[in-house]
């Protein structure tokens, strides 16, 4: 999938690692904010999926038009964006498809569960996503098709809200003050933040979310999270169809033990993480 190229299948969005679809960038976050920056990044997050004029880009981010040629100049320079011969409009470049190429080849989550993920595939006869959290999303970073042989599309890079996976309540378990726009998916889709707070207290107590049809009509799924020395490093799942779903209880232990066995490799001394332990962890 190259990178800024967005379409969208039952409700997901599909779109680069480094971020893309209308990603709001929250200046406040984390201090002072170099203004330059937030208006590139910005400028980058507007032209996932989409091939803009210059006025566009101004128009929709509220810039002056002299600011943003500028800004666009600049990204073009380095290849983050660039402008197409024949109608002059920007989109997307390759240095972003490099950038995300680089992260997921330095992410240790994804390189650790490269060696469990096709096992838990291959027991549970499920698809596994592994996820990390981008703000309200869950970015999916490794995928493992399901083993029976059909052609499945590659998920590298799709991107789903976090309230509405099972992957993305195993994460939000573990952000203490994480509040995200709850907006429907589908009819299954927890909108209700008591709701959604009460499936989390359940995720920090147990180590496994749920979901059922939230994000996909047809769509089931298991997810755990995945620890490291320090923090959560990410989410691992199993993905199912409906007529699947509940899946059995050994698909459940299959789950459980690729977490735990992913976290020891990441340096996690228990399992499941400790704002998920109700009595005595396992390591």
């Amino acid at each position: 999938m190259l990178f800024g190229n967005v379409e969208r299948r039952a409700g997901i969005r599909y779109t680069a690692v480094t971020g893309g679809h209308n990603i709001a960038i929250a200046p406040s976050a984390g201090g002072a904010v170099i203004h330059s920056v937030d208006r590139a990044m910005r400028i980058l997050a507007v032209l996932a999926g989409r091939r803009m004029s210059l006025g566009e880009i101004a128009s929709r981010l509220d810039l002056a038009p002299s600011t943003t040629h500028g800004i666009v100049r600049t990204l073009l320079a380095h290849g983050m964006v660039v402008q197409e011969r024949d109608s002059g409009h920007y989109r997307l470049g390759p240095g972003t498809l490099r950038l995300g190429t680089v992260y997921l080849d330095t992410l240790e989550l994804r390189a650790r569960v490269a060696g469990w993920a096709g096992e838990l595939a291959r027991r549970t006869g499920c698809a596994v996503r592994t996820g990390v959290l981008l703000l309200s999303d869950v970015v999916v970073v490794a995928h493992e098709p399901r083993p029976d042989g059909v052609r499945q599309m590659p998920e590298v890079g799709i991107v789903i809200p976090a309230h509405a996976c099972a992957l993305g309540k195993a994460l939000l378990a573990h952000e203490p003050g994480t509040a995200p726009t709850l907006h429907a998916m589908t009819g299954e889709t927890i909108t209700d933040a008591a709701a959604l707070e009460a499936e989390l207290h359940h995720v920090r107590r147990t180590g496994i979310a749920t979901e059922v049809e939230e994000a996909v009509i047809g769509e089931c799924g298991l997810a755990a999270p995945v620890a490291d020395a320090t923090d959560v490093a990410g989410a691992i799942g199993l993905v199912v169809a409906s007529s699947g779903w509940p899946l059995p209880g050994t698909a459940l232990d299959a789950l459980r033990d690729t977490a735990r066995a992913v976290s020891r490799e990441l340096g996690a001394t228990a399992w499941p993480p400790a704002a998920a332990i109700s009595g005595p962890a396992s390591a």
